[in-house]
């Protein structure tokens, strides 16, 4: 799997028709990722965690965890996608 991954990068990086659709593409899922970062502020997930754990008696709970990013972050993949978007259109 790994020498497909190499031989098809070595072929993107050979051909530039290639190389800017590749950035294209690379480019319009990071301006998506951050316009999706920009709105939602993080997400959250609940996890079964293990209470007590006494031989054959198990008690577990429910813990909710919250994962934050700062909104200038979402900026920045949205702005890191656009030069990506232009610089492709150059070439």
């Amino acid at each position: 799997m790994l020498l497909v991954e190499i031989y098809w990068y070595s072929v993107c990086l050979n051909n530039s028709v290639n190389q800017n659709i590749m950035n294209k593409t690379v480019g319009i899922i990071l301006v998506v990722l951050g316009i999706a970062m920009l709105i939602w502020g993080g997400f959250s997930y609940t996890k079964k965690e293990k209470v007590v754990d006494a031989g054959p008696i198990e008690i577990s709970a429910d813990r909710q965890h919250t994962v934050n990013w700062p909104p200038y972050i979402g900026g920045i993949v949205l702005v890191a996608g656009v030069v990506l978007i232009v610089t492709s259109k150059k070439r």
